[in-house]
């Protein structure tokens, strides 16, 4: 259980703007290290109803500048969180509303930032179940309608909340050639971790 309200929104055309300014910002700093920004979970998906919180993957080829991405996003104002139970995939954490800290001084939406090598199972996750939505409008609907009934069912519970997802995600991945182990390793890590920031979807 936790005290931070789960609220759910309509989709809103600002998280594809935001999204694409943060992105300007990592590939200003990390250009040498990176070879991709994805924006993954609920708002990467136009019309889903979401928490207001972008997710993005910053997607490296090997973690071979590892120490050196961990720098530079502590100077940007982020904390490393480490892998999380998720192999492949490193979560960092906003340090302060400012952050990523570029100079402007200016308050960013929450988000939430993840980097992953480009082979990890975190990523094709978060890939697979994006382009799904993106690609199942019908979906999108049934998936934002759930979402919205179990915050209201669960406003204070995170826990519960996740829970409520966990066999609508595993049956998304489920229809994109994820076999059953992986299926079930992803369903463990849920409910293992109770943490938004292992299940951004």
């Amino acid at each position: 259980m936790t005290s931070k309200e789960v609220i759910v929104v309509p989709y809103s055309n600002n998280w594809a703007s935001v999204f694409q300014e943060l992105s300007t910002i990592f590939n200003k700093y990390l250009k040498d290290y990176i070879i991709g920004i994805e924006h993954v979970g609920s708002t990467s998906v136009p019309g889903l109803a979401a928490k207001p919180i972008i997710d993005l993957d910053l997607v490296i080829k090997d973690k071979s500048n590892f120490k050196e991405i961990i720098r530079v996003l502590k100077e940007l104002g982020y904390n490393y969180l480490g892998e999380m139970g998720i192999v492949g995939r490193d979560a960092f954490e906003r340090m302060s509303d400012l952050s990523p800290a570029d100079g402007s001084g200016k308050q960013w939406l929450r988000h939430h930032l993840y980097v992953c090598t480009q082979d990890s199972m975190g990523l094709k996750n978060h890939i697979r179940f994006r382009d799904y939505l993106r690609s199942h409008p019908e979906i999108v609907i049934e998936y934002g309608t759930l979402k919205t009934e179990l915050a209201k069912k669960y406003p204070f519970d995170i826990d519960s909340y996740i829970d409520g997802k966990t066999d609508f995600i595993i049956s998304i991945l489920a229809k994109n050639g994820f076999d059953d182990e992986i299926l079930q390793n992803i369903k463990q890590q849920n409910i293992a971790s109770k943490n938004a920031l292992i299940n951004p979807h």
